[in-house]
């Protein structure tokens, strides 16, 4: 039988098998299969199903499905741990993308892309949760952006493997999705084997939960996921369809993001740790808008590939930042409340990602610059959202407007 640890009492076990490592090997198991998944994702659908703007659109609304019921793992977590589900998850995450390639067809990879969905949705999800439990507050900034750099370095080494071998050994899709699949659920393995099951000092409430006191928290997780899809919907498809990135070229300039990434991100933790969430977020948001407003220009005023790369680059940095709204919300949620409220969080994330895919993917065949004005304009409503956010959150202090207004806790 399993051997259950609280949390508390896991500073007295080795290193490598306190909650952290198991934190920080899942965060490297995930990219494994996830991010090799994304950099061939966009040469595999033309060369194989010949997608153009429409069809990468479905199949991206398709992914999105699951996020958008990641509500239902509040009933899962009925019968399962949070830990035990998040292996479970990373594990169809990891087969899903090693078959990947066996169905080079619309219906074939609507139907694996939703099974590969549903573990990294699922997944990230509980990972959320386990994070914002088991780590303190005081370090939770610092240690997330640790989290992330490790994160990139796992991407790092699938990167570099596929832009060194990709062209020299002639690999196959096929080859490169089985290893990264392979590698994810070998990691999954020594994670189920060696971690006992660690239990949190706050058992969580297991019911759908939606307080009125993390309304902004919600509508900035709204603005998140509907500005989001579209840079990870278009700004990779307008490299290979705009500039004929290959498979290498797209991987490469992965590889200076993950680069970028691995040093940033721990700074980045530092950063919102010394400024503060708001700070931090109001930044993102104001970087963001003018980095969408220079992809319409690519289409609009015709710039050039390298602007793009650029421009690619410094939005993943910009990115990174998110991880103050995962601080923010620790700040100010009752302990019981992170499992629920991460599962409505994720589905709320996910209610845009839902139908703009295929909405925008048709605005897309008319005018790509468009596509990217609508994100600008997301990213000023998300800056307007974060001037609300209190330069020190807390419960009963979740926006400039709680100490006027108190909101009730339910």
């Amino acid at each position: 039988m399993t051997r259950i640890v609280p949390i508390g009492a896991a500073r007295d076990l080795p290193f490598w098998r306190r909650p952290v490592t198991l934190l920080f090997l899942m965060a490297i198991a995930m990219p494994l299969s996830f991010a090799t998944w994304s950099a061939l994702l966009n040469n595999f659908v033309i060369e194989a199903a010949q997608f153009d703007g429409s069809d990468i659109g479905w199949l991206h609304t398709v992914r999105e499905i699951p996020g958008f019921l990641a509500i239902l793992v509040i009933y899962l977590l009925l019968f399962l741990r949070e830990q035990v589900l998040a292996l479970v998850a990373l594990s169809l995450l990891g087969v899903a993308t090693a078959v990947t390639a066996w169905f080079p067809s619309m219906g074939g990879l609507l139907t694996i892309t939703l099974l590969s969905s549903i573990g990294f949705h699922y997944y990230e999800t509980v990972n959320q949760s386990l994070q914002l439990q088991w780590l303190r507050k005081d370090r939770a900034p610092q240690m997330l952006g640790w989290l992330l750099a490790a994160a990139s370095g796992a991407t790092l080494v699938a990167y570099v493997a596929i832009v060194l071998t990709w062209k020299a050994f002639d690999l196959s899709y096929n080859f490169v999705y089985l290893v990264s699949g392979g590698m994810t659920l070998a990691i999954v393995a020594w994670c189920a084997f060696a971690f006992p099951q660690f239990e949190s000092p706050h058992p969580q409430i297991k019911s759908f939960i939606l307080r009125r006191r993390y309304w902004l928290y919600y509508a900035l997780q709204f603005m998140s996921g509907a500005r989001r899809q579209i840079f990870v919907v278009f700004a990779g498809f307008m490299m290979v369809e705009r500039f004929g990135f290959e498979v290498h070229e797209v991987t490469g300039l992965y590889l200076i993001n993950l680069v970028a990434n691995m040093a940033v991100a721990p700074l980045l933790g530092k950063v919102v740790h010394r400024f503060g969430e708001r700070r931090a977020l109001l930044f993102e948001y104001a970087g963001l808008t003018l980095i969408f407003l220079c992809y319409g220009g690519l289409y609009w005023f015709g710039w050039g590939v390298l602007l793009a790369s650029v421009l690619y680059v410094l939005d993943h940095m910009f990115f990174a930042l998110a991880l103050a709204l995962k601080t923010y919300f620790q700040k100010i949620a009752d302990p019981g409340d992170i499992a629920p409220t991460a599962a409505v969080a994720f589905t709320i994330n996910h209610i845009a990602a839902v139908f703009l895919p295929f909405l925008l993917g048709y605005l897309w065949l008319n005018s790509p610059g468009a596509v990217f004005g609508l994100a600008a304009a997301m990213a000023i409503t998300s800056f307007s959202l974060a001037l609300m956010i209190p330069r020190h959150p807390a419960p009963g202090n979740e926006t400039i407007f709680a100490r006027m207004l108190p909101a009730p806790a339910e």
